[in-house]
């Protein structure tokens, strides 16, 4: 039992360190480019265990990723957001491939 409260607030300390970090990942350092200041934006997502059985022993990991979306230019006109193409081509992959899913069905469904 005792061990059980130690993992437990183990996870806990590292969940409170998240909301931190993620914040300053997510949202970048303003840069400066060729002269034009930007903002870096991205989506950033954490997950991490531990546990622990009377067979095989204890342990834990973690991990996690970020995914680059674009970033907040200044320019003549104020400040835009420019996204990165790559990063919404990555996502509308599963999107379009869903929909097309979906309208074979409804096709089919038609005849």
């Amino acid at each position: 039992m005792a061990e059980t409260l130690g993992k437990e607030r183990l996870t806990e300390k590292l969940a409170a360190g998240v909301i931190d970090r993620g914040v300053k990942l997510a949202v970048g350092e303003k840069q400066t480019v060729d002269g034009v200041e930007l903002v870096p934006v991205a989506l950033v997502a954490y997950g991490f265990g531990a546990g622990d059985t009377d067979e095989y022993g204890s342990g834990g990991g973690g991990g996690g990723s970020a995914i680059p979306l674009g970033a907040y230019i200044g320019g003549p006109d104020g400040v835009r957001f420019r996204p990165n193409p790559i990063a919404l081509l990555a996502v509308s992959i599963p999107v379009i491939g869903t929909l097309g899913w979906a309208l074979a069905k409804i096709v089919r469904a038609a005849r």
